[in-house]
């Protein structure tokens, strides 16, 4: 048990490193000055750095050579954990240190040029910078590839969501493909017969709309203790251990875009509060990939807080914040606001049945770029044409099209499908909560998300990295992830199939 004993300190270390990488991450969305980028960059890049250098230290190697030999005398949460220190040396151990700390330093950079390039539209000056992130993820994704037996994107995509390939994606989302633009179409047709909902009267200070935000992650269960909620130019979920950090972006014409924001980001909150204390500074104590992530902001975002029950809940709360006054202010038009479905070219302020066509072509660039397929001049021309082909839009602007997101500056290639398959997996845990526990429904209405939240507890949160994913879904909903439930709750709520 040494082996196992001393590795388990080795990555409680590791976990600290994380930490705090994570702190520096979100200081610089939230509070760091432009100036700072390069220095931050390389602050960032030598964390990187010296954690690699502990995964790929001989002994770390050794010991887990060491420690699998003993497996069997250890408990479920020990092999688990073992299962997932040795999944994150391999990972480590195939990428040379420069290289880490090269693409580190260069998505660090890009991040701070794609700011200015977004505002001012300007893909050309980012052109350079993406480039090279792209260059770099390219070299990331064949060097794990080589180690793990898989293609480039399947390496990196390994990376946000272990053991999801290509292979599994692709046939669900050619389900979705064939059923989505119909099924866009038929709802467009029903909601144009129906008068439209009435707006919300502005102006909605923003003092108000944090203030109405930190109340509804009250509500939810965010512990206020052990975090935070901040502005950023892109809504994420960061910090650390114990110190969670959720950020939204305000707008004082429309509420409704910061509210369900700062919902989304609490659902990826209450998942890392949730994780089991006695592992949480462990490989097996971490979140179970991000599709899994991503089910628990979209399940409280899109499953629970845009129905009926809700929106019940939600409606005086809104008209005693804001004053608000007649028909537009009842918790029926705010229901029709929160599920109208109209195509946008802004991926997060979608609504549900369009949200995956955004996806969709997303993971069609990505996988694009990364096999060396499409350039990134060409980027956005290949843009333009699938939101044209999947939405029926033509994109006016690159800020409107491809420099809206953070994610490829960044260097999150094989990120994107884990909003979908995160949308299949909430609909799917969403079913199984309501049927085990019937005052889910009942308690939203109230504005009370424990049942809903002792369910996550049990079922999601509190076994973290033990199950993988398909398995942590067959022992919560009875299957493994598909397409049935997500769009049975689509013709539910859209077109109120039974």
């Amino acid at each position: 048990m040494q082996a196992y004993t001393t590795l388990s300190a080795t990555f409680a270390r590791l976990g600290a490193l994380d930490d705090a990488g994570g702190i520096l991450g979100w200081d610089t969305q939230t509070q760091m000055p432009d100036g700072a980028a390069d220095t931050r960059g390389e602050q960032m890049a030598v964390l990187k750095v010296i954690a690699h250098e502990i995964l790929t230290d001989p002994r770390t190697s050794e010991r887990l050579d060491a420690a699998e030999a003993e497996a069997a005398s250890l408990g479920p949460w020990e092999r688990a954990n073992l299962r997932e220190m040795r999944r994150a040396h391999v990972h480590a151990s195939a990428v040379p240190g420069d290289l880490v700390a090269a693409a580190s330093k260069a998505a660090t950079r890009c991040e701070m040029v794609w700011r200015e390039a977004r505002a001012d539209s300007d893909f050309a000056r980012l052109r350079p910078h993406l480039a090279e992130v792209l260059h770099l993820q390219r070299l990331v994704g064949e060097a794990k590839g080589a180690v793990l037996g898989l293609s480039p994107y399947d390496a990196l995509l390994d990376g946000y969501d272990p053991g999801m390939r290509q292979a599994r994606i692709d046939p669900l989302f050619s389900e979705l493909r064939a059923v989505l633009p119909d099924l866009v179409g038929v709802v467009r047709e029903r909601q144009a017969t129906e008068a439209p909902p009435l707006p919300l009267p502005g102006p909605f200070p923003v003092s108000i709309q944090r203030e109405l935000g930190l109340t509804l992650m009250r509500a939810a269960g965010f512990d206020f203790s052990r975090g935070r909620l901040d502005v950023s130019l892109h809504p994420f979920c960061g910090g650390a251990t114990d110190d969670v950090r959720i950020t939204t972006r305000y707008d004082e014409g429309a509420v409704t875009g910061a509210l369900m924001g700062v919902l989304h980001e609490t659902g990826h909150a209450l998942y890392e509060q949730g994780r089991p204390a006695a592992w949480r500074h462990q490989p097996v104590g971490l979140a179970r990939g991000m599709s899994l992530h991503e089910s628990q902001s979209l399940l409280i975002e899109m499953q629970a807080c845009r129905g009926r029950e809700f929106c019940a809940y939600l409606a005086p709360v809104l008209r005693e914040a804001f004053s608000g006054e007649g028909a537009a202010w009842t918790a029926d038009n705010l229901h029709r606001l929160a599920t109208r479905v109209e195509p946008g070219f802004i991926r997060v302020d979608a609504d549900e049945v369009t949200y995956p066509a955004h996806v969709l072509l997303r993971y069609r660039l990505e996988t694009a770029m990364i096999a060396g397929d499409l350039a990134v001049a060409d980027l956005p021309g290949a843009f333009d044409a699938g939101m044209k082909d999947l939405l029926g839009l033509t994109v006016p602007s690159d800020r409107l099209g491809c420099l809206q997101d953070i994610h490829w500056p960044g260097g999150s290639f094989g990120y994107f499908p884990t909003y979908t398959l995160g949308a299949l997996a909430a609909a799917q845990l969403f079913a199984a909560a309501c049927t085990a526990v019937p005052d889910i429904r009942p308690g939203l209405a109230r504005g009370d998300f424990a049942p809903l939240l002792g369910w996550l507890r049990e079922n999601v949160h509190a076994r973290a990295s033990l199950l993988e994913t398909d398995d942590l879904l067959v022992a919560a909903t009875g299957r493994p992830l598909g397409t049935a439930d997500f769009l049975a709750h689509l013709r539910r709520r859209y077109l109120g199939d039974a």
